[in-house]
């Protein structure tokens, strides 16, 4: 197998130390990649290969960069197959899965293509005679992107497609469970005809992370920082921002509810509900987890959704005939069925599921959750899903609010204007009403609010994002000064 070089400056390297790492395929228990391990000081030379390139392509026409990013557009689709393969090694993915994510993070750089001549600026009125006064958006300088491997090929993506866009070099530094898969992306961006340096490429051990990243941070061309993972990481991330006073982007965990009223249509409620709870075996950051029911309706709804959920099949991804791959190693799954079996012991029922074979894991639906279980408040990250019975719209939206979690959220019912009032009252970034919770678009501002995080992805609020806002003005040249 031949070893993953890191990107840098437009060449593939080795880590300067020669130092590699390993991923796993999490069935088989195989080596999917092997990967160079950045040291502290491939991280300077990256970043600083970033500064370089910067002052190139920070002035290069827009409709240059839109050229570039629609060319990429079409090498990432071109690619599909080769990516596909690397999501099964690495992470056990499904071929629906990866063919999902290649077709929207292709639409992602066509979206960030015509982006390229939407950064506005405007005339402002001054009060100073003779005086023009504008407001002015330019890149930020090198943006440091921190990807995922959950949805590895849409979260690469779009860490990566609006910075440049809008000017900036990047720095990307790959998930450790997903090297190859995020090498694949960048080799189709780069093989557009980017410049050397516009975008780099790090892997690194997991246990060099920490270093890696406060490196980069502290770096004085790093100007931005975005990341997508979990809460716990994103407040570290935050915390260093913070120290060295640069802004961060912040997509992070999520316990997202869907709320069903008494007057939903069930059918429909129930397909957004499969789909939202068990897509990627629950591991999307918008993941349904929630399901919170009226109890007039409950009892119908758990049983036309029990139905569909036994229907689900869980297999090796790489046979291409289930819904559910493998959950991306035996520790998430030995954390996920402790909070199935603590909610079990504290009351709850198995309508659907429950079981793991290794890392193929069941999907799996726990009716009549309380509080008092682990699984009401903590992110699962995994195929299930629990039934939260209450009897009014206002105990429902109470039980919504009722996390630390803000991303993403859903209302179903047949009266539109009362569904819309309810998710009006919902603490979230993002809320569909008669849709699934699980719904990414690449020209919507993306985001969320309370422990997940802060910051949008996508359109003109991603611009807002990925450039400073600068003060100019012209002045006639003959002022008058009080001294």
């Amino acid at each position: 197998m031949n070893v993953l070089d890191l990107l840098i400056d437009g060449e593939k390297v080795a880590a300067i130390d020669g130092k590699t790492f390993t991923r796993n395929n999490p069935l088989t228990g195989d080596v999917a990649t092997e990967a160079a391990a950045a040291s502290v000081e491939d991280a300077k030379r990256a970043a600083d290969a970033a500064a370089r390139a910067f002052q190139e392509w920070s002035h290069i026409a827009p409709t240059e960069r839109r050229r570039l990013l629609l060319a990429a557009a079409d090498n990432l689709e071109a690619r599909g197959d080769d990516i596909a393969k690397a999501m099964a090694d690495e992470l056990g993915a499904t071929a629906a899965w990866a063919g999902f994510n290649v077709m929207l993070s292709a639409g992602m750089l066509r979206e960030a293509a015509s982006m390229t001549t939407m950064i506005k600026g405007e005339i402002i009125p001054s009060n100073r005679p003779g005086s023009m006064a504008m407001a002015i958006r330019q890149p930020a300088g090198v943006v440091l992107s921190i990807a995922p491997w959950n949805a590895p090929v849409i979260l690469g993506v779009r860490s990566i497609a609006m910075p440049l866009a809008c000017g900036n070099t990047v720095v990307l530094k790959s998930s450790e469970l997903s090297p190859r898969t995020h090498a694949l992306i960048v080799e189709a961006i780069q093989a557009a005809g980017l410049p050397n340096g516009v975008l780099n490429v790090l892997s690194n051990a997991p246990e060099d992370a920490n270093k890696i990243v406060e490196t980069l941070i502290e770096h004085s061309a790093v100007r931005r920082i975005n990341f997508t993972g979990s809460t716990r990481v994103g407040r570290i991330i935050a915390k260093l921002a913070a120290e060295n006073l640069k802004p961060a982007l912040l997509e992070l965990g999520g316990k997202a509810p869907m709320i069903v009223l008494a007057d939903a249509d069930l059918d429909a409620a129930v397909a957004a509900a499969a789909f939202g709870a068990y897509m990627n075996q629950g591991q999307i950051c918008m993941s349904t987890e929630r399901l919170i029911v009226h109890q007039d309706i409950a009892d119908v709804f758990v049983e036309k959704l029990a139905a569909k959920v036994r229907g689900l099949k869980v297999g090796d991804p790489r046979q291409g005939n289930t819904e559910l791959g493998c959950v991306v190693d035996a520790s998430a799954v030995t954390r996920i069925m402790s909070l199935v079996r603590d909610a079990q012991d504290k009351g709850a029922s198995i309508v659907a599921g429950g079981h793991a074979d290794g890392v193929l894991m069941e999907a799996t639906l726990l009716d009549h959750v309380t509080p008092s279980m682990r699984v009401y408040a903590e992110e699962s990250f995994g195929p299930t899903a629990s039934v939260v019975r209450v009897g009014s719209i206002d105990e429902a939206v109470r039980v919504a609010n009722d996390t630390e979690y803000g991303l993403s959220a859903s209302v179903f019912g047949r009266d539109t204007v009362q569904a819309m009032n309810v998710a009006k009252r919902i603490e979230s970034g993002i809320c569909h009403i008669n849709g699934p919770t699980v719904h990414d678009e690449a020209q919507m501002p993306f985001g969320g609010v309370k422990d997940s995080g802060y910051g949008r992805f996508g359109g003109m609020a991603a611009i807002e994002e990925f450039t400073t806002l600068r003060w100019i003005t012209i002045q006639d040249g003959q002022p008058h000064y009080p001294i």
